[in-house]
């Protein structure tokens, strides 16, 4: 048996190193290695029970020797391959210039990063929440219990799991407040989903920023200086903004404030439907109820919370008439903000 290996190894060693691809690799696989193959007729013809145990022993080091074989000359085929891909590549040629046309910042990336670093200035933590949230962050944590008329006012897209994608940036209050106490100053920028239809004015995925200040004594007027100051410093100029009554379950009192609309002047165009004016920011004190739920000392805290539209303020900065153009996904209208 050791003397017809010998000769199958010889004839094996002499056919591998001839092999000049992968279809010569697979040939000689299969004859030595196929179910009809050498190895297999070596099994076959044992016929004592004491032989096979030897000779067993021999053929199948023989097998694994052919095996490893076989692997490594693949190995050394495919790196000679490669090798000679390389050579024949045309080779780099320094002296060539080329023009990589830069990538730019979304406008809403670009107003989102003034708005925070405008707060971050007076004092107030950033902070990240997340899109899918539950019926208890977005609305009872917020004083809107199940069945009550205001979730109405808000076009939910539910989840199979119970879980929702969340209406409004608000739904991070509950979690921020267990997470610091109080005071607190802290906004958190995020994306927010309703299902409306779409106009120049509406989208159905928009970005919103929460934001809260919850300390002794805070009042409406800390509230207005804080809006007034970061409106200020995003736009570079004085902003007229107006205070209106609005009903929002987790603030009281409750205002809509409002920035004269810089797109037309004030004077009436499709992005403020003719009013002159903008809805920016629903916003007012702080339900007590929502600060308890929070962990928060009614007693001692009072505080302010508003959800300023990143989106519409966007437009503002920016001039654009149309909220569509941010998900449009047209690179010619993007491109004309800041590169990266």
């Amino acid at each position: 048996m050791k003397d017809r290996i010998d000769l199958l190894k010889s004839s094996f060693e002499e056919k591998l190193l001839s092999a000049g691809g992968k279809d010569d690799l697979e040939a000689i696989r299969i004859e030595y290695l196929g179910k009809k193959g050498h190895v297999a007729s070596l099994m076959a013809g044992l016929r004592d029970a004491a032989d096979k145990k030897t000779a067993g022993m021999l053929i199948n080091i023989f097998k694994n020797e052919v095996e490893g074989a076989i692997t490594k000359r693949q190995e050394e085929l495919r790196q000679a391959e490669l090798e000679a891909k390389i050579r024949s590549a045309k080779k780099y040629n320094p002296s060539l210039r080329f023009e990589r046309e830069l990538g730019s910042y979304h406008p809403i990336t670009l107003a989102t990063r003034e708005v925070e670093e405008a707060f971050r200035t007076m004092g107030f933590t950033i902070e990240d929440y997340s899109e899918v949230v539950t019926d208890y962050e977005c609305f009872e944590s917020l004083n809107i219990p199940k069945h009550h008329p205001a979730r109405d006012m808000q076009d939910t897209y539910y989840l199979d799991n119970g879980q929702l994608l969340k209406t409004q940036t608000s739904a991070a209050q509950n979690a921020i407040m267990k997470k610091y106490g109080a005071p607190l100053r802290a906004i958190f920028p995020g994306r927010c989903f309703r299902n409306e239809s779409t106009d120049a004015c509406h989208e159905n995925t928009f970005f919103q920023m929460e934001g809260m200040m919850i300390d002794e004594d805070i009042s409406i007027s800390n509230l207005i200086y804080f809006m007034k100051t970061m409106l200020s410093e995003v736009f570079k100029r004085d902003i007229k903004v107006r205070l209106r009554p609005g009903f929002f379950p987790f603030v009281e009192p409750g205002f809509e404030l409002d920035i004269s609309c810089l797109i037309c002047g004030g004077e009436g165009c499709p992005s403020c439907k003719g009013e002159g004016w903008l809805e920016l920011c629903p916003c007012g004190m702080i339900h007590p109820n929502v600060l308890r739920e929070g962990g928060i000392d009614t007693d001692k805290y009072t505080g302010f919370a508003f959800g300023l539209g990143l989106t519409r303020l966007a437009m503002m900065k920016y001039g654009i008439k149309d909220i569509r153009d941010f998900n449009s996904g047209d690179l010619k209208a993007l491109s004309q903000f800041k590169s990266i």
